[in-house]
């Protein structure tokens, strides 16, 4: 298939994705996950995972991240880069490769997955918990905009684990990119900079009131094309033709007082509207979906 086919089964029915080059750091003292992101690790419960983020000494994100909590004492912290061990070396075990890290989204995801863990571990899994079943770890969360998965086993089982979802199409990176664009997810090395600071990235909740962060630009999305010349200037970080919307659509930053509707000229030329984020499913409830 295609990458926006694999984008639009995913949107209808469910696309599986690997994520197995993820970063995998494992804690096994509190205070060390309390220093290493902003959540109050403290607040989890086990079988808790939480969207997070690390910080740089300014304020600005070094990363996005999740926290898991497996045990009292025991936290894993995922980011997408196997490289950020160098930040965390004293403190934790890297167990980045272990794993294969196997992301099922979509409306039918929870149907699917059913079919192999039984629909009452499905039924029972709340959004941003996990369950651990014999060797295979599973998460209710996604970067895709939808109800989904990630199915964690040890590597020697990732056959085995394929095999069981070989009637899902295996999906591209380009066709997760489209997916967290409309849905106004940030990407490392992209909106994630390393200069912008959670109030401008719209993540300051994730920090809570310890720290005040400035506002010199913010994120918003933008709608490519037309004939408007406008004045203020704005910066593309991502950008893709969305197969949802049928048109082209990008995430980047604008001036603070940039409100939906305003045209920006990009720096390659082009004008842009700008957009309410996220473009797809704006109250985030298809996440939170009846998973059966």
């Amino acid at each position: 298939m295609s990458a926006r086919e694999e984008h639009l089964a995913t949107r209808r029915t469910a696309g599986l994705f690997d994520f197995s080059f993820m970063g995998l750091y494992e804690f096994s003292d509190q205070g060390a996950i309390q220093r290493a992101q902003t959540r109050d690790a403290a607040s989890l419960e086990i079988g808790q995972a939480a969207y997070t983020l690390i910080l740089n000494d300014d304020g600005s994100v070094f990363n996005d991240a999740t926290v898991w909590r497996l045990g009292a004492e025991r936290f894993w912290l995922f980011t997408g880069r196997p490289s950020d061990y160098a930040r965390f070396r004293r403190d934790a075990r890297d167990r980045s490769g272990e794993h294969a890290i196997l992301a099922l989204q979509g409306p039918t995801s929870g149907r699917m997955l059913a079919r192999l863990i039984g629909d009452g571990v499905v039924a029972g899994l709340r959004y941003f918990r996990f369950a651990q079943l014999g060797d295979m770890l599973v998460a209710r969360l996604g970067y895709s905009g939808e109800l989904g998965y990630e199915l964690l086993v040890p590597r020697a089982q990732e056959g085995g684990l394929r095999a069981r979802l070989s009637d899902v199409a295996l999906c591209s990176f380009e066709a997760a990119n489209s997916l967290r664009i409309e849905a106004g997810y940030v990407l490392f090395d992209r909106e994630v900079d390393g200069h912008a600071n959670p109030r401008e990235l719209g993540l300051e909740r994730l920090v809570g009131a310890r720290r005040e962060f400035a506002l010199r630009r913010r994120l918003v999305g933008l709608e490519m094309g037309g004939e408007r010349a406008p004045m203020a200037a704005a910066e593309l970080t991502s950008e893709c033709d969305s197969p949802t919307l049928g048109k082209r659509i990008g995430l980047g930053f604008a001036a603070p007082q940039a409100r939906p509707g305003d045209w920006v000229r990009l720096g390659d030329g082009r004008a842009a509207r700008v957009a309410a984020l996220p473009f797809y499913d704006p109250e985030r409830r298809r996440p939170r979906d009846n998973p059966l």
